[in-house]
């Protein structure tokens, strides 16, 4: 066994079975490893595909994925959408390939410090020494990126340590996946805080968003009279008809401002107190009111779930009933795309138990609040805020999860940074619906023009940096290029239409909205 072979042999005797690769030269004995049937090996064709595929894997499969990635440089393609998945806590491991030992002091030209790209979004990063330690590397790899929450290991492998012999080495067996349990004298301060009557938002994130946390919740917001809330972005929310609803604190600091008005304290569970994505002249960072405390019922290392049990126990709700989401009206939608019937149409379309990809930015900010009521569904956002993450994140939504359809909604402007994903799920034929809300410029830029103070519209020579219609994007013609079949849709019904036509295959379908 030669050392590529030992870990990929590491990885899938961990648990980690899905590499989304992008390899060179350095990583052919790598490659040639994937060739274990018990690793699926997933082509991406960017990169940044790569690392938001593992990405979307780990919110839904709650496990990581690997990734291999071709130097430096690959690494640095790979870059933006590591950041989005440490922002959502996601864990990953990234095996970057690195130029022989022997090779390195000629500085040839794809020679860079790795580790020094590695180390600001990494939370653990090793450079393999030899064939017979990549076992052990590999394994600490995986249960760095396996803790809760999830976290971004990278490991560099010198080209010789994949073709050298890795002798008889044995990794140690997986890590437990345990869970830290909160601090019982907390939970009972948040207890006193929700005695007192005072008005009280709990804002719950990462793991608390899943149906069973949010049902404790719910027990608690009906025996308390609290509000239960999260942050504009999320990881992922099991929502829709019948679950718990959560109430979104809006984006904007103003709404947000008038949403937590009034409220005199902030718990959160695997979460901070929610702060503005960017600071506006003459309006504060921190949304909540002067004089608003905050207070940790969960840390986000901590087990949500059993915070939320104590603190029901410690109040003596275990009988309360949780409010659940009503359905949403059924109206067949028609005319003109707005938000409202832009809502309309992805609740008819988003079928039961779907995955929801949201990066629809401008077009659909306002529309996903008045989806509440769809079937139930996963929703995730972008909690990292560097755009083109959808397409690749519902990659890998969709390997995860292939028996569930995924709808990515992403802007146009968005979309094109990682296009290259519709290739992916050409090649995988992964159930992904893809709607481009096309504007033909970055909408939401033109917004911020204004709310940073830059003049009340853009001038002439700014709009050229913002609108992207010349030449308009042919997105039909692109996904064909790249194997995913689409249509093209200018009305509310169209887009229902379109939707639910897509859930009906079996592949990946794009459906290009044309907003006027």
């Amino acid at each position: 066994m030669n050392g590529a072979q030992s870990l990929v042999s590491t990885l899938v005797g961990h648990g980690v079975d899905v590499c989304f690769a992008n390899p060179g030269t350095s990583e052919m004995h790598f490659l040639a490893a994937l060739g274990d049937p018990r690793m699926r090996g997933v082509l991406c064709l960017f990169e940044g595909v790569c690392t938001g595929a593992a990405d979307g894997y780990y919110r839904m499969a709650d496990k990581p994925a690997a990734t291999l990635l071709h130097l430096g440089p690959g690494l640095a393609n790979g870059l933006a959408n590591i950041h989005n998945a440490r922002r959502a806590s996601s864990g990953m491991v990234n095996v970057v390939g690195e130029h022989a030992t022997k090779h390195l002091k000629y500085d040839a030209p794809l020679t860079s410090d790795i580790e020094g790209l590695a180390r600001p979004l990494s939370h653990w990063v090793r450079r393999g020494g030899s064939a017979e330690t990549i076992a052990w590397d590999t394994a600490a790899a995986v249960a760095k990126a396996s803790e809760h929450p999830g976290q971004i290991a990278t490991l560099i492998l010198p080209g010789d340590t994949a073709w050298q012999d890795a002798g008889a080495a044995v990794a140690p067996p997986p890590a437990p996946r345990t869970r830290k349990a909160p601090d019982p004298e907390r939970i009972a301060q948040v207890a006193k805080v929700l005695r007192s009557g005072e008005p009280t938002m709990l804002i719950l994130a990462n793991k608390a968003c899943r149906v069973e946390p949010l049902e404790l919740a719910g027990k608690v917001s009906a025996g308390t009279g609290c509000r239960l809330a999260s942050q504009f972005f999320t990881n992922r929310i099991e929502r829709g008809a019948g679950r718990v609803p959560l109430e979104r604190i809006p984006y904007s600091v103003a709404p947000a401002l008038k949403f937590l008005q009034g409220t005199r304290h902030i718990v959160t569970l695997e979460t901070k107190e929610p702060v503005a994505f960017f600071s506006y002249p003459g309006l504060p960072s921190l949304l909540k009111e002067p004089g608003t405390q905050v207070h940790a019922l969960s840390e986000p290392d901590e087990d949500s779930t059993l915070a939320l049990q104590m603190l029901i126990d410690e109040l003596g709700l275990g009988n309360a009933q949780a409010a659940y989401q009503p359905p949403a009206e059924a109206v067949m939608p028609s005319g003109k795309l707005d938000p409202i019937s832009i809502a309309h149409a992805l609740c008819a379309g988003i079928p039961e138990n779907g995955i929801v990809i949201d990066e629809s930015l401008t077009s659909g900010r306002e529309s996903m609040s008045y989806t509440l009521g769809a079937r139930p569904h996963d929703m995730i956002n972008n909690l990292g805020g560097s755009i083109g993450y959808s397409p690749p994140v519902a990659t890998g939504a969709a390997l995860a999860c292939p028996d569930r359809r995924t709808i990515c909604l992403v802007g146009d402007g968005s979309a094109m940074y990682t296009i290259q994903a519709l290739w992916t799920q050409a090649r995988e034929q992964l159930p992904v619906t893809t709607v481009v809300f096309a504007n033909n410029t970055y909408n939401i830029l033109k917004a911020e023009y204004s709310n940073m103070g830059a003049g009340d519209a853009p001038s002439e020579a700014a709009l050229t940096m913002i609108d992207i219609d010349r030449p308009t994007i042919d997105w039909l013609s692109m996904g064909k290029a790249m194997g995913v079949p689409g249509v093209q849709v200018d009305t509310a019904e169209g887009l229902a239409k379109a939707l639910l036509d897509a859930n009906g295959e079996a592949g990946p379908r794009l459906i290009e909205v044309k907003l006027y």
